[in-house]
């Protein structure tokens, strides 16, 4: 448990500045109705991305940030540089939770359903994936990785450790990620851990294969999977028409949204 809350800390460890100058602007932003004509950030090539992309270049001149990362959206929110931030709702807690001057608004943005992504010709590995995550549905297995942490009765309760009798003799599993997001991915010092690092961890435990993790850029994650550099991405990923045009998705592993947050 304080292994994991230390690494969260460091995580946030930036977001918890305060900005130096004239003070923040006060908030205009209290439902999704106001959103119209703000500046608003999210992070580069995710599904608030491509969700918020429909509101650029309207009549209200609303203008969209795109960041490499979500904490650095969150810092450009703090500043008074932009309106508000849309960004999921699992890493928006972890951002408000160490940003005591930021809140989410009630209201969500938009409901959505996370995914493995992997590449269109990899049928077999999708097939093996699909059936490792049902049968982790099925015992407990996802649901106790994720309760891992999300939850305030939970978190460091149920860390997964992989059986020690395991056959890794069908090779390398490369996942592609953005250890930027969590509780989903982050660092904890070297490491990467989250729900999604430990879900695949857990896949690859079932399938016989080695996890390596490669962090990258969000935007880069989904040509490292067409292009066979990492054999699937996991890093709080939404099935989108779009998406699909280059790539396959895996069946989904939790359900998320959506949210806004702004200044208090």
């Amino acid at each position: 448990m304080k292994k994991l809350v230390t690494g969260l800390l460091i995580t946030m460890m930036v977001l918890s500045l305060v900005a130096c100058g004239s003070k923040a602007p006060a908030n205009t932003v209290f439902s999704v109705e106001d959103l119209e004509g703000k500046s608003i950030g999210v992070q580069l090539g995710t599904t608030g991305d491509i969700y918020i992309s429909d509101y650029e270049g309207d009549d209200a001149g609303t203008k969209i940030e795109r960041f490499n990362k979500g904490n650095e959206a969150v810092m450009s929110l703090k500043q008074g540089k932009i309106d508000c931030v849309l960004i999921d709702e699992q890493p928006a807690k972890a951002f408000v939770e160490s940003n005591k001057d930021l809140t989410i608004l009630e209201e969500p943005f938009e409901l959505e359903d996370y995914a493995i992504a992997i590449a269109k010709e990899s049928t077999e590995l999708k097939e093996e994936i699909n059936k490792a995550l049902s049968d982790m549905k099925a015992d407990g297995t996802l649901e106790s990785i994720i309760n891992n942490y999300i939850g305030d009765d939970t978190k460091g309760k149920s860390p997964y450790e992989s059986p020690e009798d395991v056959d890794r003799s069908n090779g390398t599993l490369t996942m592609a990620t953005n250890a930027y997001f969590p509780p989903y991915e982050f660092y904890d010092g070297q490491e990467i851990v989250g729900i999604d690092p430990a879900m695949a961890q857990a896949i690859a435990d079932r399938i016989g294969m080695e996890l390596v993790i490669e962090d990258m850029e969000f935007a880069s994650i989904i040509t490292a999977v067409q292009t066979g550099k990492a054999d699937i991405g996991v890093a709080g990923m939404t099935v989108t028409e779009e998406r699909l045009q280059n790539i396959d998705f895996t069946e989904s592993y939790t359900t998320a949204k959506q949210v806004i947050i702004v200044r208090k």
